[in-house]
């Protein structure tokens, strides 16, 4: 297991491990530090892995070339068998023959190496692009999953703020009425109650 395997799985039991939010089943406290660092560390192990598995990309023309490699010995040693064989005049029908014979087998194998190498590297290199795209592929689900979070704690607190700023609305309106009420005189005794007199 790689280390971003093993970060993606410490945070998804950390989340897993955390507590709700008091009247709620959905939403959970999250320790900011704690979920930084892990995210840190994520974000700078995943250019190592890319690299890595870059380099094993990269492998496939070493191994092409020592096919290639190979095949041309293999050739080679044909070719000095094969004049050998024709430098005596007397065998020169049997050598052309064993000649032939001894490159076409030569060129076979040679082929059926390079093949190999080839299916090797794409092998090789469709593995470690379908690993790179599963590690990105989780970590954007993390990080999916972390902006939904956000989200939903920012509309609460959005409805939070809007409930209160509507109360204290309210409150003025009322404040107001009743200091208005205060302010006008009575039009029955001129301003003055009867209890004054």
């Amino acid at each position: 297991m790689s280390r971003i395997e093993q970060l993606i799985n410490e945070i998804e039991e950390y989340i897993d491990s955390c507590k709700y939010q008091p009247l709620s089943n959905t939403k959970i406290l999250v320790n900011k530090e704690e979920m930084e660092e892990l995210i840190v560390e994520l974000r700078l192990r995943v250019p190592e892995e890319i690299k890595k598995y870059q380099k094993i990309i990269n492998q496939q023309d070493a191994i092409l070339a020592d096919a290639r490699s190979q095949a041309e010995s293999m050739i080679a040693d044909a070719t000095a068998q094969t004049n050998e064989l024709v430098s005596d005049h007397e065998v020169m029908q049997r050598a052309y023959a064993k000649a032939n014979e001894l490159m076409d087998e030569a060129r076979a194998q040679a082929q059926e190496i390079v093949d190999n190498a080839v299916n090797d590297a794409n092998n090789i290199r469709q593995g470690a692009i379908q690993y790179t795209d599963n590690m990105l592929g989780n970590l954007q689900a993390i990080m999916t999953r972390s902006l939904e979070r956000a989200r939903n704690d920012y509309d609460s607190l959005i409805g939070s703020l809007q409930s209160t700023y509507e109360v204290c609305t309210q409150n003025r309106n009322e404040l107001a009425g009743g200091m208005m009420q205060q302010s006008i005189p009575s039009q029955d005794n001129g301003g003055y109650d009867k209890d004054d007199n």
